[in-house]
């Protein structure tokens, strides 16, 4: 279409002091143009003022004057653009295919014929399904026979490989390493939770933020704007050539075609990272976001107690401290004592059988080990049996919770036991600061607790003690004070306040009411993901508005340029085509570059309008 439509303006131009060039050009125009006129009509029937419409004025007024050779090269510059354009979202276009293709299409089965291969649409729920190492899973499913380390860092964005056998659950887009697996399938196809994450992509890639119905509408004005200034220049130069040229440069592709881009780009460069924004809306939201509301367990902490040191009494052996107490707690259900006796496992120690076991709430166990009565629990516990705890061992360390353990009457020591704080969530944290935005902690648990975690990660505010109404009442004030809220959690304690803030951020470790109720989903529990998402959203904002700045200033200026008779047509056809692929190129830095064997979660749907 461009090479006929170049050689029919090459054409007239030689021809052009023969009677027959207004055939020539008339054809040319029909056949170049035929795309644009088409749209055009469209455009008009649906009563929207598009750019089509307006290039489409110009062209018929071109060719009413008989200046058919330029008409043809407006033409032409129009449809080049679109092809460009065309090749700048491709790699998107590409991407989404990578991310579907990535599934394997052809798929070993075991079934009671024996070891055959089937196409993926042909899977049931039940089959056996065999993957070589270094083969992708298409299933979630349960290892049934195998050993080997699967790399899930896809779906759950772990970043070590996971030991997998019998027993053991399998996503779909998940990797095996090292040995064969038999896993039997129990989610195929869109039910997986691949499937999930590309439907998740897909669903926010067709919705429409207000930032692109508001480049809709400026696209619009901006025609109009054309349309009224080509008007009164006609009326005041009576100059038809300068009349065309003001349609001709005034453009608003740029922004009508590169804020959708813009969004479309953020979305699949967040997916890449590890982060599923669930539509424009929330994108464009996070993108304003200028305090950022964190909560404690499971977020910027492991959410896991962790004993973080043994301080036996004076003569006694730590060793003999950790015992004691382990054996002691084997069969509690506490999480605490549950904690004591995995890290005596872990080190290697012993852990015996106790002959008794009591459980007292809000304090601690009683039980007989080895023929001895022995406490393990709080300062209040020993008080009770009238035992008493040296000043060094009663001053509980900030932060963390101090289990003591006596035995037959006697204090052998404290165990020191604190949930641990992420080692990303600093510089997450640091990051988010740099950016300009109010981090905030939010926790249920005890204030000396909130204050030591704050304390470590660098944020100045905290709030303990909190219901999971008291949450969401926090960030009720927090919006009345007119603060852009992201609020970023992972348990069903969390579920309101992360639906009652701007944007709502889901740990992707977290309970489903927790990522249901959120906006954005983490793959995995790294902080430091969303601290890169929020930058994205943040870069977003300023690319689009940027463009929207640029657009209305090259029209400006070229629309005043073309009256004043300093443009023709040409040049403003240039113009028009070089602002439009600058601001769409500008856009097209947010599409996530590709790397090998990799694919990439966009699908970008931008037109020419």
């Amino acid at each position: 279409m461009l090479v006929a439509l170049a050689a029919a303006a090459v054409w007239f131009r030689v021809w052009e002091p023969f009677r027959a060039v207004s055939v020539i050009g008339v054809l040319g125009l029909a056949v170049g143009g035929w795309p644009i006129f088409k749209e055009a009509f469209e455009s008009l029937l649906a009563r929207r003022m598009t750019m089509e419409l307006s290039m489409t004025i110009a062209i018929v007024a071109a060719a009413a004057i008989s200046q058919f050779f330029t008409a043809l090269v407006i033409t032409l510059f129009v449809l080049v653009a679109e092809v460009l354009e065309g090749m700048t979202v491709s790699r998107g276009r590409r991407a989404i295919r990578d991310l579907l293709d990535f599934l394997p299409r052809a798929i070993s089965v075991r079934r009671s014929s024996g070891v055959c291969e089937v196409d993926a649409a042909e899977l049931a729920p039940g089959d056996a399904v065999l993957v070589n190492p270094g083969g992708r899973i298409p299933v979630d499913g349960i290892v049934i026979a195998g050993h080997s380390f699967v790399d899930q860092s896809r779906i759950t964005g772990e970043s070590l490989p996971v030991e997998k056998t019998p027993g053991a659950s399998v996503f779909a887009g998940s990797i095996n390493q090292s040995g064969a697996l038999e896993i039997r399938a129990e989610r195929i196809g869109r039910d997986t939770s691949y499937g999930k994450i590309i439907e998740a992509v897909e669903q926010a890639e067709r919705s429409r933020a207000p930032v692109q119905r508001l480049a809709d509408r400026l696209a619009g004005y901006l025609v109009y704007f054309a349309l009224g200034a080509a008007l009164l220049t006609y009326v005041l130069t009576r100059d038809i050539r300068s009349t065309i040229s003001v349609i001709i440069v005034a453009g608003a592709c740029g922004i009508a075609a590169g804020t959708p881009l813009a969004i479309l780009g953020a979305i699949g460069r967040a997916a890449r990272g590890g982060a599923i924004i669930k539509g424009g809306l929330y994108l464009e939201q996070l993108g304003r976001v200028d305090t950022v509301v964190l909560d404690k367990t499971g977020t910027v902490t492991f959410g896991r107690p962790q004993v973080r040191a043994v301080h036996p009494s004076e003569g006694v052996e730590p060793k003999a401290l950790l015992d004691v107490a382990a054996s002691a707690e084997l069969r509690s259900e506490h999480p605490l004592g549950k904690t004591i006796v995995e890290y005596a496992r872990a080190s290697g120690r012993t852990v015996s059988e106790p002959q008794r076991f009591g459980y007292q709430p809000g304090r601690g166990i009683d039980a007989l080990v080895g023929g001895q009565e022995i406490l393990v629990g709080n300062i209040a516990l020993l008080r009770e049996h009238g035992i008493s705890v040296p000043d060094s061992l009663a001053s509980a360390r900030r932060g963390s919770s101090e289990i003591y353990v006596t035995r037959g009457g006697v204090l052998l020591g404290a165990i020191e036991i604190a949930d641990r704080v992420r080692p990303e969530a600093r510089d997450a944290i640091t990051t988010i600061r740099a950016m300009g935005v109010r981090p905030v902690l939010l926790t249920g648990d005890a204030r000396s607790v909130a204050e030591s975690v704050a304390a470590e990660l660098g944020i100045a505010e905290f709030t303990a003690d909190l219901l999971p109404e008291g949450k969401r009442d926090y960030i009720q004030r927090l919006t009345l004070e007119r603060c852009v809220v992201a609020m970023v959690g992972d348990g069903i304690n969390d579920a309101p306040a992360l639906i009652e803030a701007q944007v709502g951020v889901a740990m992707g470790s977290g309970t489903d009411v927790a990522r249901e109720s959120a906006d954005v989903v983490l793959l995995g529990n790294d902080l430091a993901k969303f601290a890169e998402t929020l930058a994205i959203a943040r870069r977003t904002r300023r690319i689009i508005w940027a463009n929207f700045a640029g657009t209305i200033g090259v029209d400006t200026l070229g629309i005043a340029l073309a009256a004043a008779g300093l443009l023709n047509p040409l040049l403003a056809a240039f113009i028009h085509v070089a602002s439009e692929l600058v601001f769409i190129l500008n856009s097209a830095r947010l599409l996530p570059a590709r790397r090998p064997g990799t694919a990439n979660m966009l699908q970008p749907v931008a037109s020419h309008t």
